[in-house]
Formats: structure tokens, C-alpha cells, sequence
């Protein structure tokens, strides 16, 4: 009798276990931390790199002279973009910094900079790249730039200057190609200089101070702000102009309307990048500004003297690792 009645239980256990789904049965069987949730893909397109770039010379007996000397530079590019199918909203960050140790000489700056960039476009159809826009620019550096050999005065500091740009416009952007052209005719360019000293010199085109010609005792101290309202254009164009060589080229003109019209500010970068491997490039850089409220200043018998505006150059040439994350 009792082998029958467990007959009859293994009957209906076995009867049960048949008729229940698979997936039932090993969902039932986990517990809510052991349930795996697909994690929501991000709206952000997020590109980050990162480059180290080392020189170094040293001299042992060498029979035609030298100065042993180390550069290093560090830089960074973080990129994230929205799209939808009407919408564009980008955003990116630059950042620079170098400095160069010669033998005796105590290290000296070479590449300084934190620049940001955000624009948001609207489209009225999913066919045209061309974006009604407004974009914001900001730029300043981490550290105090100097008239080598001096280092008493600071001829630049942080937010001495810094730029903002805030414009609206027209953007053409084509994804494929790697182009995009910004036009706005009505840009608000503001300079800071948030240090008096250089306000008080009307550093970077500030409004100096007025100074007693008498007791040379300042009556008045140095604006640290100017506003200007003007027309901004600006380019991006990054190619491969043949295998693993690629350039990228950015143009920057502005000018303003009530001071100086048609007297215009220039930027333009150009970088041509060597791809060696994954993780290794070379790099050929030269940056050019012009901006007639940018005083030059040289070393003359021991003082700073300003000289007026003049064309800045700066050249590159680099070899080092990329990490892209």
C-alpha cells in the first residue's frame, strides 16, 4: 500500500514538472539580485584621448657642444555629442600643457591651455546640414606665462586673460565629409583679466588706469572686462589625406562692430598627425594669432617695454603615445 501511494506522488510531481515552462522554473528559481537587467544604452556619442609627448637630448663628451634638455606635453581632447534626428548638441574640451628643462636653466613653460566649446543646432528636416545655432567658447590657462628669461612678472596668468564667445548663427556640419563651418553675425565676445596689475596696464585690450602724470599715483584702476558684439566665423576640417596620416585644420575669425570694424582677430591651428600604431604618433603642429588688442612685450635694459600687437607663431613637432578611451 505505501509503495503505491509514493508511485502515485512520483506520478504527479513528474506530471507537474512536465507541464511548467523551462524559463518559469529558472526565472523562479532566482533571486532578484541574480536577475540580469540590460543596462540602457547612453544618448551620448563620448570619445576621450589622451597624449604624452617626450623629447630628450643629453651630451657626454661630445666634442661639438651642447645643452642637455627634456620637453614633455601633455594633452587631452574630451568629446560628447547628442544627436536626434533634428537636434545636435556638442560639446568639447581641449587642454594643453608643456614645460622644457635645459641644463641651469629652471623649467620653462612651453604649451598652456584649457579651451571649451559647446553648441547646440536645431535642423527643420532630417536632409539639410545646415543648423540654426548658438555656441558658447571659453579659453584661459592653468598657469603664469612669463617673458623669459624673466620670471619677477607675470605677463599672463589664469583668467588673465580668459575669453568667452556666446553667438547665435548658422552651422553647416557635414558628418561624412568632416566638415563643419559656424557663422554667426551676432557673437558677444568678453575678455576678464582678474588681476589688477594687468588690468591697470590695459593687458589684453582692458580699458588701463588713469594715472596722475604728476605723482604718477593711479586715480582711476584698470577695467578688468571688455565687452565687444561682432561677427565670429569658424572652421574644423579633419581628413586623411593618405594612410595613417591625418590633418585637422581650425580657423577662427572675429571682428568687431563699434570698435575697429573689419579689424580682425585671427586663430588658426593646423595639426598633421602621424599614426604609427595604435598607441603611438607623431605630430607636426603650428598655432597663429593675431589680435590687435594682444600687446606684445620684449626685455629691454632689464624692464618690460610693450611693443604692440604682433603676429604670434608657435610650431610643433612631436613624437609620443595616445591612449583613446
Amino acid at each position: 500500500m505505501v509503495r503505491r501511494i509514493l508511485l502515485l506522488v512520483c506520478f504527479f510531481s513528474l506530471s507537474a514538472y512536465s507541464q511548467t515552462d523551462p524559463d518559469t522554473l529558472i526565472v523562479a528559481m532566482k533571486t532578484p539580485d541574480t536577475i540580469l537587467v540590460p543596462k540602457p544604452a547612453s544618448p551620448w556619442e563620448k570619445k576621450n584621448t589622451i597624449n604624452f609627448d617626450l623629447s630628450e637630448i643629453a651630451f657626454v663628451n661630445w666634442n661639438a657642444g651642447g645643452v642637455n634638455s627634456i620637453t614633455g606635453l601633455v594633452k587631452g581632447t574630451f568629446t560628447r555629442l547628442r544627436r536626434t534626428a533634428k537636434t545636435k548638441f556638442s560639446n568639447e574640451l581641449i587642454v594643453r600643457y608643456g614645460v622644457n628643462k635645459q641644463e641651469s636653466i629652471e623649467w620653462r613653460k612651453t604649451d598652456d591651455a584649457f579651451q571649451f566649446s559647446s553648441t547646440y543646432g536645431y535642423r527643420k528636416d532630417t536632409i539639410t546640414k545646415w543648423f540654426h545655432s548658438a555656441k558658447f567658447n571659453f579659453n584661459t590657462q592653468f598657469t603664469n606665462g612669463y617673458a623669459y628669461p624673466n620670471t619677477d612678472l607675470a605677463i599672463s596668468m589664469p583668467f588673465a586673460p580668459a575669453y568667452t564667445f556666446f553667438g547665435v548663427g548658422a552651422e553647416y556640419s557635414n558628418r561624412e565629409e568632416n566638415i563643419n563651418i559656424y557663422l554667426s553675425p551676432l557673437t558677444l565676445k568678453n575678455t576678464l583679466v582678474l588681476n589688477q596689475r594687468l588690468a591697470n596696464q590695459g593687458a589684453f585690450g582692458v580699458t588701463p588706469a588713469e594715472i596722475d602724470p604728476v605723482t604718477g599715483l593711479i586715480l582711476r584702476e584698470g577695467e578688468k572686462s571688455r565687452t565687444e558684439l561682432g561677427i565670429l566665423v569658424t572652421t574644423h576640417v579633419k581628413r586623411e589625406i593618405f594612410k595613417n596620416i591625418k590633418v585637422e585644420n581650425r580657423l577662427n575669425l572675429y571682428t568687431d562692430y563699434i570698435n575697429k570694424f573689419g579689424n580682425i582677430d585671427v586663430e588658426w591651428q593646423l595639426l598633421v598627425d602621424f599614426i604609427v600604431n595604435e598607441y603611438v604618433k607623431a605630430n607636426v603642429g603650428l598655432h597663429m594669432i593675431y589680435d590687435d588688442d594682444i600687446k606684445a612685450k620684449e626685455e629691454i635694459d632689464g624692464e618690460q617695454v610693450t611693443i604692440g600687437p604682433r603676429l604670434q607663431i608657435k610650431q610643433m613637432l612631436g613624437i609620443g603615445l595616445e591612449y583613446k578611451f
